[in-house]
């Protein structure tokens, strides 16, 4: 989901480490990496890695789609497959899932509705079928209306610890949705698809924080959210580590 034609940008020098960390409160998150100083440009060929660019990319697909689900609380899992012998084609599979989420929205009372999808090739060659999350109760004859297509299903995430809240449940609906971004699927998506789709306007807020250490920026980040993290990772703390320090931190509730 590059750029084409997209050049490398001189970036300042940097004279000091630091440390930055994008916060997303809405979605009890963040994640932060440190600034090394440059010293100067480096010369020669960069050779690109398809392998590593596709996985690079993956990688985010999968933050994004947890960020996104937690942060609008999509907590029911949805499956949408056809009858007969399925569908082939990706651009109709595509417009169809958008024109069911589309008229879903209208049976609903034309409330907002944020969701996420995500594709899946039928591993029996059934061809595509779609896996969504939406974060409010949807009568499923409404659902069934609104996809004349085949066979729909959804269930509200329910298989955790007694006490979690939406929050969890979001977080676990996002699990399901992320495993099936990747390069399976990747090599046999069309030029010019994403690997999934959201409804628009829902992204969730970025707080940009920095601080001379990991320490500052997750203090700075704990007063955003009002409290301690309950969760804290950091590369230091990784035997064997051999990339750059990094940290996520999470918050429950």
């Amino acid at each position: 989901m590059g750029l084409a034609g997209s050049t490398a940008v001189a970036q300042p020098r940097v004279e000091r480490p630091y440390w930055t960390l994008s916060l997303y409160p809405d979605a009890g998150e963040a994640g932060g990496c440190l600034i090394a100083p440059r010293v100067g440009a480096v010369g020669g060929l960069v050779v690109p890695d398809p392998d590593r660019s596709e996985a690079e990319a993956d990688r985010r697909a999968r933050g994004q789609i947890r960020r996104y689900c937690a942060a609008n609380r999509l907590n029911r899992f949805i499956t949408l497959t056809y009858a007969g012998e399925g569908c082939h084609n990706e651009r109709a599979f595509r417009a169809h899932i958008a024109e069911a989420f589309k008229d879903l929205r209208r049976r609903l009372g034309g409330e907002p509705l944020p969701y996420l999808w995500v594709p899946e090739w039928h591993p029996g060659g059934h061809g595509l079928h779609g896996h969504a999350a939406v974060g409010r109760y949807v009568p499923r004859s409404k659902l069934v209306e609104s996809w004349p297509h085949g066979y729909v299903s959804i269930k509200l995430i329910g298989d955790l610890p007694v006490g979690s809240g939406a929050l969890e449940e979001a977080r676990r609906c996002a699990g399901y949705l992320a495993k099936y971004v990747g390069k399976a699927i990747g090599e046999r998506r069309a030029p010019g698809l994403h690997r999934y789709e959201v409804a628009q306007g829902f992204q969730p807020q970025v707080v940009k924080l920095e601080g001379r250490s990991v320490d500052a920026v997750i203090r700075q980040a704990s007063d955003v959210m009002g409290g301690a993290p309950s969760e804290v990772w950091r590369s230091d703390d990784q035997e064997g580590w051999d990339g750059p320090p990094i940290c996520s931190v999470r918050w429950n509730g």
